[in-house]
């Protein structure tokens, strides 16, 4: 159980972060890569939205929380690959650790990518990553892939046609849609991920 006030604290980190522009957006992105739980999302999605209009400013939003994620994710794969697994086994639950083990070893660095767009903790892959001495340049560049796809889309989404974005999610039909996609996509995802502590 959480600790009382736990949310509140990170509520506040995130306004705090907010109020101070892209360098708040630097600093969340970069330790959400390392160790806290909020992912950048709590700041690209209102800076999207506010940025519209505005491709300078999108595009830097874009390239800094981008940049500083896999920047984050580069301390995971150092402290992975100087600590070791007996210091990830402490903290991290064993199953997620084999997951992601074998996500490593059967994807190589397209298993970095899938985590880079994905939901997966991008910060435990990246101590698993280091931990099994992967490659830093496949680690680097399928991260700014990944990542890059990822507020990408986001970019585009939100920062370019958030309005219509909108206007389209007051339609219940769509959200409809949106909600039997997310089911059936779910459920393959799911029995892949299962799978990945199956040995070969």
């Amino acid at each position: 159980m959480l600790p009382s006030g736990f949310w509140d604290t990170w509520d506040s980190y995130v306004q705090w972060a907010l109020d101070l522009g892209l360098p708040g957006l630097g600093i969340l992105s970069f330790t959400e890569a390392v160790i806290q739980p909020i992912p950048p999302e709590a700041l690209t999605f209102p800076m999207f939205l506010d940025a519209q209009g505005d491709p300078l400013t999108i595009f830097l939003i874009w390239a800094i929380v981008t940049m500083t994620s896999v920047s984050g994710a580069l301390v995971g794969w150092w402290l992975g690959r100087i600590l070791g697994r007996g210091v990830a086994e402490r903290y991290i639950r064993e199953i997620h650790v084999q997951r992601l083990d074998s996500l490593i070893m059967r994807y190589g660095s397209a298993g970095i990518f899938v985590a880079a767009v994905s939901p997966i903790p991008y910060k435990v892959l990246a101590w698993v990553a280091g931990m099994g001495e992967m490659d830093r340049n496949q680690f680097i560049f399928a991260g700014l892939f990944g990542r890059g796809l990822r507020f990408g889309i986001q970019a585009l989404a939100i920062g370019i046609w958030g309005d219509e974005l909108l206007g389209l999610l007051e339609n219940p039909i769509v959200w409809i849609i949106l909600t039997l996609t997310s089911f059936l996509a779910f459920i393959p995802a799911k029995r892949w991920w299962d799978g990945l502590l199956e040995k070969e």
